[in-house]
């Protein structure tokens, strides 16, 4: 268990904040943590001892069965003045209730993919999906591909964050959904990793705060990282020229796009004749992208890589794999249009999507970033000058 201390410990109320234990959870959630520190609470971060769970189920019923009685035991035996709890961890939900402790959620994503959640039980009713949360077949032949929305940007049935490994686990998934939803009934105030206009209809009936930008400078920097940050990357990138190196990384804890497609990339990436840099373990994701020899942020799109590249101003190439990072791409490259998407990893795609995104064909896309990053994170985050 981690702790952020206020000013005047012994008076400050006490917030416990319950993450769930993975590295794109985790991260905001100790930012919020000292926002309330600083703001006079004593904070208090509830994480397992260890991180043996290597898998989504696997963490899920590592927290059911161990974290969800530990943690009430806790409420029930300390002077909790409130819980703040991921609405993964839905387990935390319940257990403050039924300790009469006030509770927050904390999405850590855009709200329209809470809003894509919530709506499950009207795509069963329009017979987009089954009970189970399969995608149906459009008039009951080929392809299981519905529109679920019109509106820009289109979703459909595809985008479902469900949808991740075989049918077994999309199953699986749809049910740990269908029970979270069913535990956050009783929550008043949703805290939400986000900012205005990225959806929250589901989210009506409750207090909305957006918080975004979460700023990580003032939480200790890298100090929410499981990882230590490797920095000998930035020394590659000063001996090139501005804006020309491709910046490579599929976040924390994806699904692993597969041996072929890692090939692939690689030998359209060489073929395309531009400098880059791919990050497979752990680098200073926010110095690298602020630095000015990036031009493009080939991404998978996690929620913290979105909101990293708006505040660095960095051109995103987007190549979603699985959960809110298809939502987040359709956002990126329909409704902001301040990305592109990566349709395959095959070399003349590759090639075509870096075009699109370095250079001049990319002005138009660079002036929207540069807008919205100033809207969202004012004019402190604006990129240093390109290095020689």
């Amino acid at each position: 268990m981690g702790e952020n201390v206020g000013s005047e410990r012994s008076r400050a109320a006490v917030v416990v904040l319950v993450p769930f234990p993975a590295q794109g959870h985790v991260t905001p959630m100790v930012h919020l943590a000292a926002a309330l520190c600083r703001h006079g609470f004593r904070a208090v971060v509830a994480l397992p001892e260890s991180g043996g769970a290597a898998n989504f189920s696997a963490i899920d019923c590592a927290m059911e069965e161990t974290m969800a009685p530990s943690f009430e035991a806790l409420l029930r035996t300390h002077n909790v003045a409130f819980v703040v709890s991921d609405m993964l961890a839905s387990w935390a939900i319940a257990a403050a209730d039924r300790c009469s402790v006030p509770a927050a959620g904390f999405w850590t994503g855009m709200l329209a993919t809470y809003d894509l959640i919530c709506s499950a039980p009207e795509l069963i009713r329009r017979r987009l999906i089954s009970s189970s949360g399969i995608p149906l077949a459009v008039g009951g032949v080929g392809s299981s591909t519905s529109s679920i929305s019109e509106d820009l940007p289109r979703l459909t049935t595809e985008d479902l964050p469900w949808l991740v490994g075989d049918l077994n686990s999309q199953m699986a998934r749809f049910a740990f959904w269908q029970r979270a939803i069913n535990r956050w009934a009783p929550l008043r105030w949703l805290i939400a990793n986000t900012f205005s206009g990225d959806g929250g209809a589901a989210a009506a009936r409750l207090r909305v705060f957006r918080v975004a930008p979460l700023e990580p400078a003032a939480a200790g920097g890298g100090a929410s990282s499981f990882w230590e940050e490797d920095s000998s990357c930035l020394r590659l990138l000063d001996a090139h020229s501005p804006a020309s190196v491709v910046y490579v990384s599929f976040g924390s804890w994806v699904p692993p796009i597969g041996g072929d497609l890692i090939a692939e990339l690689a030998q359209g990436l060489e073929t395309a004749g531009r400098p880059f840099l791919w990050v497979v373990k752990w680098a200073p994701q926010i110095a690298v992208l602020r630095h000015g020899a990036v031009g493009c942020f080939l991404s998978h799109c996690g929620w913290n890589c979105t909101m990293e590249a708006i505040r660095c101003r960095t051109p995103l190439l987007c190549y979603p794999v699985a959960g809110d990072q298809l939502i987040n791409c359709r956002y990126i490259a329909e409704a902001w249009k301040i990305g592109v998407r990566l349709e395959s990893m095959r070399r003349g795609a590759l090639e075509e999507g870096l075009s699109e995104v370095i250079g001049p064909a990319g002005d138009g896309l660079r002036r929207r970033l540069a807008g919205m990053s100033e809207e969202i994170f004012g004019r402190t985050a604006r990129r240093p000058p390109p290095r020689n």
